[in-house]
């Protein structure tokens, strides 16, 4: 019997992005997949943009919450509704390549230890053998992971019956800090290795990017950019390349990753600047 996915997108005040993901998301799902649709703030165009297809049949749920609310609320409002198999999220600035629920769904059906596994966001340049291979691991059915002990919140199928042990998003609490304690009940997490490829519009350089200039840039500031200084389109691509080797640098050794409930402050700090290739693990 093959598993029923639940997947979130979360929309908010990018009706550029949100028409081409929304109609892209829903013509990557399957029988089996269902769309749950959250829209934060009161921006019209996006909001248009998202009523254009709540009535799709592929969209099992629809709400609006005129505040932002960001993630956490709009993710474990999924994870405690929904009773399919698998949960999981799109972002809206995120286009997953046709066929990934299904090769995702079909690892996991193999391989009932894995936990979060996903899509790869970066690019074929940003892949380094000589970092990657030590972490590359073949699995039943003949399925191989790039494991990590987390991958981002897009593009990843996540077993239902792990939420419910682990339980919800707490507050202040990233996905990649829920993906480590995942980890340390036993979960295998991971990207699908050969990748199944997620273009990030937000990444300066995908073919989709809304950032082709300085001033695209500075007038559409992705809040990590922001926080990093960043103010040009090159440094951000280094920046997307530097996150992308740091990831792969990261040590398995889950010694290394102190507990979020009792370091919650030094996790982030920690997990925040390997992803933006800051520091190492």
């Amino acid at each position: 019997m093959t598993g029923v996915v639940d997947i979130l997108m979360i929309t908010y005040n990018s009706p550029e992005h949100v028409k081409v993901s929304l109609p892209h998301l829903l013509s990557t799902c399957d029988e089996h997949s269902r769309v749950w649709l959250w829209h934060n703030g009161t921006d019209e165009e996006t909001l248009s943009a998202v009523r254009e297809h709540s009535a799709d049949p592929r969209v099992h749920r629809f709400h609006h919450s005129p505040e932002n609310v960001r993630l956490t609320a709009p993710t474990n409002w999924l994870w405690a509704e929904a009773d399919g198999d698998y949960v999981s999220k799109v972002d809206d600035d995120c286009l997953p390549e046709d066929g990934w629920v299904g090769r995702l769904r079909s690892m996991h059906e193999s391989n009932p230890e894995f936990g979060a596994i996903g899509c790869w966001r970066f690019l074929d340049e940003d892949f380094m053998p000589e970092l990657a291979a030590k972490k590359i691991v073949e699995y039943r059915a003949g399925y191989s992971l790039l494991r990590n002990h987390w991958v981002q919140g897009s593009g990843y199928l996540l077993p239902r019956a792990m939420v419910e042990r682990t339980g919800p998003l707490a507050q202040g609490q990233s996905f990649s800090q829920y993906c480590i304690a995942l980890a340390r009940l036993g979960a295998v997490n991971g990207w699908a290795y050969p990748f199944i490829h997620e273009d990030n519009m937000d990444d300066p350089r995908s073919p989709h990017t809304l950032f082709r200039t300085d001033a695209d840039l500075l007038r559409r500031m992705p809040l990590t950019a922001r926080k990093l200084g960043i103010r040009t389109v090159e440094a951000w691509a280094e920046q997307e390349h530097e996150s992308a080797v740091a990831v792969q640098r990261a040590t398995l050794d889950l010694r290394q990753y102190a507990g979020w409930r009792a370091k919650a402050h030094n996790v982030r700090r920690r997990l925040q600047q390997i992803v933006r290739g800051r520091g190492s693990w």
